[in-house]
């Protein structure tokens, strides 16, 4: 059955692959690029900020429109929207014109993304094939992430850095090519009619797009500035408005009811612990490397290894692991796998280089299962009319977090270091005042996403108990 999809799974593992190599293949070159356009330090951070922010921003508004014009159909457009603003590149001669490519491919990413999640659910009826078709596209990406960077080194040393982003046409075009051929048209009845919510689609990408600029403006202007403050109460503000359009419309672009529904709660609460674990933890034991214990950042990134080899090696467990304890105990199993390293870090990183591999390890194998299992759980949980958003909403309740997770450890390293963080000679004073809001940061980020975990654990009782996957069939392991 696998087999017999392999040109649909190939498009959609180039989407994914798309979305995991894109920022990591770029961030390499943003020293050149700050060269060759005369960018400022603000510029540069728009070139990645710009993309996340809108791609954030937009993925719920999207999944609600694939959801009523066709998945298949928003994600051939969006893909199309990606190689032309890819193609763009080559005549980018300022950074203000590169942030506009890179805000244009942000809405090709929220047109795509979602939908590689949706249409791979749909593809299958089993769920044991479902989490092996989306443990394929994850690895494809999570390998496009982890190569990205080394990769990116190599070309810049032959060529401009405008290749490196070039490098999404042939992708856009092989996902659209697999997506054409391997997947069908939408069915008609698998989606739904309703008139489009417009003021919930605004209400909702403000609240996304405050929420992702919030830490932003948290870690560069500090908790002292009224900058940061004030677009976290707007952000809190369009929230709010959010619920209360989505309750009161008579066709809301998201309904909360299915929201509240336990599979589909309880994935998304796992999600948002992973989230906030491996933004925080990433953010933190790279300034540790770094600035605490004084390694280059070639070292550094190679500190970093335990995480990458485990994200993908570990793809190849993932099934097996569904197969053996079923799908809702490996959601909470996995997300608490991620609350323990992240307990480890707080608790014992100070102490050696040997706790923060065993940290990033447990976070790395916990983040395998549950970005596939709790997605699979949230679609589940969900209408087939509403496939799509509930990709989104996954994907949503991850960058969400993500952003949370920074802006929460930026905030306290601010708070509890006194002077400029990147000095390179600290005082002992300094040294220990680091440590200590390091121990702080990781301890408040666990604290955060053992509630969430736990309240997803929870939720997830309320559901109808899973059974454990059974093995595919004979036929089924043999076509695959």
């Amino acid at each position: 059955m696998m087999r017999a999809n392999w040109v649909a799974l190939t498009g959609l593992s180039a989407v994914f692959l798309f979305e995991m190599l894109d920022n990591s293949i770029l961030n390499v070159a943003l020293p050149t690029i700050g060269r060759e356009l005369h960018a400022s330090t603000t510029a540069l951070q728009w070139v990645t900020g710009a993309y996340a922010v809108v791609f954030g921003g937009l993925m719920l508004a999207f999944g609600a429109v694939a959801d009523r014009f066709g998945r298949r159909r928003v994600m051939i457009t969006g893909l199309a929207l990606l190689g032309l603003a890819s193609l763009a590149t080559a005549f980018v001669t300022s950074a203000e014109q590169l942030i506009a490519v890179r805000a244009v491919t942000g809405v090709a990413a929220a047109m795509t993304t979602p939908g590689s999640m949706a249409l791979a659910f749909r593809l299958f009826e089993e769920d044991s094939l479902r989490v092996r078709a989306m443990t394929l596209i994850s690895t494809v990406g999570l390998v496009g992430l982890a190569v990205g960077p080394t990769a990116g080194g190599f070309v810049l040393a032959v060529a401009p850095w405008q290749v490196l982003l070039l490098v999404n046409v042939p992708i856009a075009v092989l996902a659209a090519v697999g997506i054409r051929i391997g997947v069908a048209p939408d069915d008609p009845a698998g989606l739904h009619r309703d008139p489009a919510d417009l003021p919930g689609a605004a209400f909702g990408t403000a609240t996304v797009v405050l929420a992702l600029v919030a830490p932003t403006l948290f870690v560069n202007e500090g908790t002292g500035s009224w900058a940061p403050w004030t677009v976290a109460a707007a952000a809190v503000l369009s929230a709010v408005l959010f619920v209360v359009r989505e309750r009161s419309a008579p066709h809301p672009l998201l309904d909360l009811r299915l929201v509240a529904r336990p599979l589909v709660s309880s994935g998304l609460a796992y999600k948002a612990a992973t989230g906030l674990a491996v933004a925080g933890l990433g953010y933190l034991a790279t300034l540790q490397l770094q600035l605490d214990w004084g390694w280059s950042p070639a070292l550094a990134a190679i500190g970093m290894l335990p995480q990458v080899v485990v994200l993908i090696a570990g793809g190849a467990l993932v099934n097996p692991f569904v197969q053996r304890v079923g799908l809702d105990r490996a959601a909470w199993l996995s997300a608490a796998a991620v609350v323990a390293g992240l307990a480890v870090y707080g608790l014992l990183g100070r102490y050696g280089y040997v706790w923060v591999a065993l940290a990033l390890a447990l976070v790395a194998a916990g983040i395998r299962v549950v970005g596939v299992v709790a997605g699979v759980n949230v679609l589940r949980g969900l209408p087939k009319s509403r496939t799509t958003i509930g990709a989104a909403l996954v994907d949503t309740a991850s960058e969400v977090t993500s952003g949370a997770g920074i802006a929460v450890t930026g905030t306290i390293l601010a708070a509890l270091f006194t002077g400029n963080i990147a000095t390179s000679a600290w005082t002992a004073a300094q040294t220990a005042q680091f440590r200590h809001a390091v121990t702080v940061a990781a301890l408040t980020l666990t604290v955060a996403a053992a509630a969430l975990v736990a309240w997803g654990y929870l939720r997830g009782r309320g559901a109808a108990s899973d059974q454990a996957v059974a093995p595919a069939p004979a036929a089924v392991r043999g076509a695959a």
